[in-house]
């Protein structure tokens, strides 16, 4: 009888001008990973795949020079910023744990329940959700603008994304083999990981403040990412042009009615011009709006035709 192959947790951290945290972060991820590791038996193991997306500072040689004497770390340097969404597909892709979990290295997400995570993996949940039932380390507008988003998006989207979830969770291989296959260039992880499907369970804990540096996720980033969640997920945004150019379409054809006849019973009167401009500035700027919307699709659509890669791999280290 084969024995079994043991099994591995994989940890997938992206990396944007992270050196000041990643020494804290590894300090405390890795007692909790050997721990962790015990969970799956005696000949377990795990593996912390970084993800240098284009690091400015010395993030790409600190990881390096840890990695060269720990061969359970390892690094993927791109070969430039393609951003954390490319990022985080690029360590699910090179990562070879029976189960995997992206996380920051800013430690806002504690790693501390990462057993928890495995325990409720090991009893059935492919996926386990990490839930932060406690924002108040975050600051109030980015707590409120959270909260606004993700009514919006569960109330237009197709599958809806469980609030308060970020990319901090655990995934069983096969989810993870499963999101391998997506070919889409325009991503937002949340999205596809909620329609995948597949079996999940949660786990909540309070997010903590960043343990160093600053944050890299900017309020017009995350606008767009938020842009790129919608068009993504949903086509609601344009049936609703649809229905709003109909109804002022039908409004139009009974106005211009009511002129023709009004004409022909009292004749021509002299127009108003405040009306009228006011009424064109309207319309115009509503057709505008709806250019706009269609434009994000077709943008969307223009760069998934070209098929180019969502990320270039420049070197790896430990694999």
């Amino acid at each position: 009888m084969l024995k079994a192959k043991p099994k591995a947790i994989s940890l997938v951290v992206p990396v944007y001008n992270e050196e000041k945290a990643i020494g804290r972060f590894l300090n405390r991820v890795q007692p909790v990973l050997e721990q962790t590791a015990c969970l799956l038996g005696d000949d377990a193991d795990y593996e912390i795949v970084f993800v240098n997306d284009g690091s400015q500072d010395a993030t790409a040689s600190l990881v390096a020079a840890i990695a060269e004497r720990d061969n359970r770390v390892k690094l993927i340097n791109l070969s430039r910023n393609f951003g954390k969404e490319a990022a985080l597909a690029a360590g699910l892709q090179h990562a070879n744990g029976d189960c995997v979990i992206p996380i920051d290295a800013d430690l806002q997400d504690p790693p501390e329940i990462i057993p928890e995570m495995v325990s409720k993996w090991l009893a059935g949940a492919q996926v386990v959700n990490g839930v932060r039932n406690d924002r108040s380390a975050d600051h109030w507008l980015k707590r409120s603008t959270a909260s606004w988003f993700y009514r919006l998006y569960n109330r237009f989207a197709e599958i809806p994304i469980p609030e308060n979830v970020g990319d901090f969770r655990l995934l069983d291989r096969e989810v993870v083999d499963t999101l391998n296959e997506f070919p889409e260039c325009s991503r937002v992880s949340k999205d596809l990981f909620s329609w995948v499907g597949f079996s999940s369970d949660t786990v909540e804990f309070r997010r903590e403040a960043r343990s160093a540096g600053t944050g890299k996720w900017k309020y017009w980033s995350l606008w767009n990412l938020a842009i790129d969640g919608f068009t993504a997920s949903t086509t609601v945004p344009l049936r609703i042009w649809t229905y709003v150019g109909g109804f002022f379409a039908l409004l139009s054809f009974a106005y211009a009615a009511y002129i023709v006849i009004k004409t022909l019973i009292f004749g021509v009167d002299t127009p108003g011009y405040a009306s009228l401009i006011t009424v064109m500035l309207f319309l115009g700027g509503l057709n505008l709006l709806s250019l706009g919307i269609l434009g994000e699709y077709v943008g969307r659509i223009s760069s998934e035709v070209r098929r180019r890669p969502l990320f270039i791999v420049q070197s790896k280290i430990g694999f």
